[in-house]
């Protein structure tokens, strides 16, 4: 079945100059934006968009290495500063936060982690909060402080990264364009995840102790209702991302967004699937899987060490296998309606700080409720609001659409070698 119009268009196409984006309101323009773990690649990367996307932005960069810090602000400008801040530390958070509009919690790994103290330090000063978290624990014990942010007037979303958090937005237009265009028998059935990265994208080693924790968590996922558990890294599909990526290896994986879209979109069927380049860390991941047992493996400290034996390789064959990252959003219908979203971009540790920054804005420009949300939530993102986050956060993408064929996504790379496309 064709998409046919929507208020919303959903067929849009962005690319690196795209000009159509909307001038953001005055009243944010001098916004305070204190952007936890901006000293490492995803913080800085979050933070160097937020600056090109408002100069006239005050960020803070925050985090424990001042040399690093002090760097990235010397890049930022004149509106930007540096704060030494440690999450860990209660008063280090709140003295950090007094007079910030917004904080951006980027200090991962979210994996094993017990608190959600930045979010009540948020709560506490009464500061609007987005976290990047891909943790389904984590996320969820970030919602059980809804009456509390309820009760303080606070808007946050957590899991608003690239993924989750566009992902989820993604999903979230596809269910809706479908419950739009179809009649009311033909539903929702099954909703897919499909993630790939080359390498670590350039993420550096948070994405690979993130990677090697999530490893040790059982993967849930949603068969039409019920809930099923299944071996991480397991159940290996081949999976077309269209141009510039090609077809790749993906595995199962425990990521909040099955359990968030399941629940809030209604589908009966979600899974999440993630795989990477060279061909040869799919096979280390799945063979970690089996050579380590789950508890060591949700041993932040022992993950630590693997991490510290590992990055030096890591950084090594991230230097020829570049950083492609590529989301594949797919969704079948009881009619056999079949739709799909795609996001590629060339380099992950620019996307990534891209797409949170457009959550960031968002949440600026007071789309966001008071409460703890989702980004597929319309309390979190409002329906009104998905299409420019979306513009802004595929922002220099290589391929992205939405509510298209599978058929109409083009596939034709070049194969340098190894499973490497350019």
């Amino acid at each position: 079945m064709a998409p046919t119009s929507l208020p919303l268009n959903l067929n849009f196409k962005v690319t690196a100059s795209a000009t159509n984006l909307p001038e953001l309101p005055d009243k944010i323009r001098n916004s305070k934006v204190l952007v936890l773990g901006g000293t490492g690649r995803v913080g800085g990367s979050t933070a160097t968009a937020l600056s090109n996307f408002c100069p006239d932005l005050r960020i803070i960069v925050a985090g424990r290495n001042r040399e690093k810090g002090e760097a990235l602000v010397a890049k930022l400008g004149g509106n930007s500063g540096f704060a030494r801040v440690d999450i860990d530390d209660v008063n280090s958070l709140e003295t950090a936060l007094k007079g910030v509009d917004l904080v951006i919690h980027a200090a991962g790994p979210f994996q094993q982690t017990e608190k959600c103290s930045v979010l009540e330090a948020a709560i506490n000063t009464k500061t609007a909060y987005i976290d990047v978290c891909d943790d389904t624990d984590y996320s969820q014990r970030a919602k059980s402080f809804m009456s509390k942010a309820l009760a303080a007037n606070i808007p946050a979303i957590t899991t608003a990264g690239i993924y989750p958090g566009v992902s989820n937005v993604m999903a979230a237009e596809l269910v809706r364009a479908a419950e739009s265009e179809t009649e009311s028998e033909d539903k929702p059935e099954k909703l897919r995840f499909y993630y790939y990265t080359a390498g670590t994208g350039g993420a550096g080693p948070t994405i690979l102790a993130t990677s090697f924790l999530l490893l040790g968590e059982e993967v849930v996922a949603y068969n039409k209702g019920e809930k099923i558990k299944l071996n991480p890294y397991s159940g290996m599909l081949k999976i077309d991302f269209g141009k510039g990526i090609n077809k790749r290896d993906v595995y199962l994986l425990n990521l909040p967004e099955v359990r968030s879209a399941h629940e809030i979109l209604g589908v009966p069927s979600v899974s999440a699937r993630f795989g990477t380049a060279p061909f040869f860390w799919n096979w280390g991941m799945e063979a970690m899987t089996k050579l380590f047992p789950a508890e060591y493996l949700r041993d932040r400290s022992k993950v630590q060490r693997l991490v510290e034996l590992f990055d030096p390789v890591v950084r090594a064959v991230d230097g020829f296998a570049g950083e492609r990252v590529s989301m594949r959003v797919d969704l079948e219908c009881s009619s056999g309606r079949h739709t799909i979203g795609i996001f590629s971009h060339k380099r992950l540790s620019v996307s990534v700080g891209i797409s949170t920054a457009a959550f960031a804005l968002a949440v600026l420009e007071g789309s966001t409720q008071p409460g703890v949300w989702f980004p597929e939530e319309p309390q979190g993102i409002p329906i009104e609001a998905r299409e420019v986050l979306l513009k802004r956060a595929s922002q220099g993408t290589i391929n992205f659409a939405l509510n298209k064929s599978p058929w109409m996504i083009e596939t034709n790379p070049k194969e340098v070698g190894l499973g490497i496309y350019v």
